[in-house]
């Protein structure tokens, strides 16, 4: 299920990846949800957001 994009950011997202599809300008977030993987991650490194869409692909 892919979380709505709102007209407002996601208060407490910080985001700077500007190739997605729920950036908005100032490095916020606009979806109303995100997920982080894998369940077992260790590090910062191991860490994924599965909320991730390319621009343009939604």
């Amino acid at each position: 299920m892919r979380p709505e994009k709102m007209n407002t950011p996601n208060q407490g997202i910080k985001c700077v990846v500007n190739s997605c599809h729920y950036y908005m300008s100032g490095d916020h977030c606009s979806a109303s949800l995100i997920e982080v993987q894998p369940r077992n991650a260790n590090s910062t490194q191991e860490t994924d957001c599965a909320t991730f869409i390319p621009h343009g692909q939604a």
